[in-house]
């Protein structure tokens, strides 16, 4: 997962940075599956309604956590550590091609003994969210995904060609002013942690060599319970408007959001965090 030893330590600073910016009461936990030794945190008071949470491409349950940590005043967080994204994740890439990621995810949701729960999904997270539904709707009682990967899908080589001379910048020198410039296509605005995290991430990590699949119509329409999808109007990646007239098309009791003026990273403020969070309470009910 990572180019060298001293870039997994750097993650393990940035993944415990983001944990000390939250303030509720959380506890890690280790479970066992067949895929290797997952790592889980749990925010909140146990004896609400559980929430789990899965978080974006080489972020961290710390780092949602540290945006989301306001649903714990309604719900019991868990957010688990997604295997080849994580510092704290099993440490290798599981395949975008099959069901690996939703067997995977049954495993941690049988080994915290859940049988029906409320599920969210950000990114990445959104892709190995929206794909277990799909296999096993009897479990989650609604979904939301916010610029879920999987549904549609820009040019990856008008993605690659945006970011790539900042990117070549930031390498060859890596100043405040490359760093800026290189994430602000993912950021919608700069942040002192989110910021510099992202221009290590994209230094520390290895370069992922796939990305995750798009679903078929049959996989969304299996998507059968109440259903929330937010998308980004400016997301290079996903964009927001086709993004939301396929699940509008094709997932059978959906509704949406468009974020106006929005990239691919939702605004790390502290009136977007309160947007989102009541956002989600009112869906999740």
């Amino acid at each position: 997962m990572f180019k060298n030893t001293e870039a997994r330590q750097r993650q393990e600073k940035w993944y415990n940075r983001f944990l000390e910016r939250t303030n509720c009461e959380v506890t890690s936990k280790t479970v066992q599956t067949s895929f290797g030794s997952s790592h889980i945190l749990l925010a909140g008071d146990s004896s609400k309604p559980p929430l789990v949470c899965l978080h974006a491409m080489l972020t961290g349950s710390a780092h949602l956590l540290s945006e989301i940590e306001d649903l714990t005043q309604s719900y019991y967080l868990i957010l688990p550590d997604i295997p080849g994204h994580s510092v704290r994740g099993i440490p290798k890439q599981l395949s975008y091609k099959d069901d690996s990621y939703s067997k995977w995810f049954l495993e941690v949701i049988n080994a915290v003994g859940l049988k029906e729960f409320n599920l969210f999904g950000i990114s990445l997270g959104g892709f190995v969210a929206h794909r277990f539904t799909a296999i096993h709707s009897e479990m989650v009682d609604k979904l939301a995904l916010v610029v879920p990967a999987g549904i549609v899908q820009a040019s990856v080589l008008k993605g690659l060609m945006s970011m790539a001379i900042p990117m070549m910048k930031y390498r060859f020198n890596p100043s405040e002013e490359n760093l800026k410039n290189l994430t602000e296509f993912l950021l919608n605005n700069w942040d002192e942690d989110w910021g510099p995290y992202l221009g290590d991430s994209m230094q520390d990590f290895k370069t992922p060599k796939s990305i995750p699949s798009l679903s078929s119509d049959e996989t969304l329409q299996k998507i059968n319970m109440p259903c929330l999808v937010i998308g980004a109007d400016q997301d290079i990646s996903f964009p927001g408007e086709p993004m939301i007239k396929r699940v509008k098309s094709q997932i059978p009791n959906v509704e949406t959001e468009l974020l106006k003026d929005t990239r691919h990273s939702p605004p790390t403020t502290d009136e977007f965090r309160r947007w989102m969070v009541n956002r989600l309470e009112r869906f999740y009910g």
